[in-house]
């Protein structure tokens, strides 16, 4: 019975666990705010794109000269 209550009290002062957990979960709050910050970058430059790609003019596309085969 001493054992176990020696193992309870030495389990209640050990804190490596709850600092894995607090890690984990800042590791797991950075992530998703990096994820958010890559999709909302991701979007405004697909705007941007789509902008800037109206703005440009209609240019039709003209054939160039045919070549001619080299003599042989």
């Amino acid at each position: 019975m001493k054992k176990l209550i020696s193992m309870a009290k030495q389990f209640r002062d050990e804190d490596s666990g709850a600092a894995m957990v607090e890690y984990t979960v800042l590791l797991g709050i950075i992530t998703a705010a990096t994820i958010a910050f890559i999709l909302l970058v991701g979007t405004w430059v697909t705007g941007q794109w789509t902008y800037l790609e109206g703005q440009l003019p209609d240019v039709p596309v003209t054939p160039g000269p045919t070549p001619t085969p080299p003599p042989a």
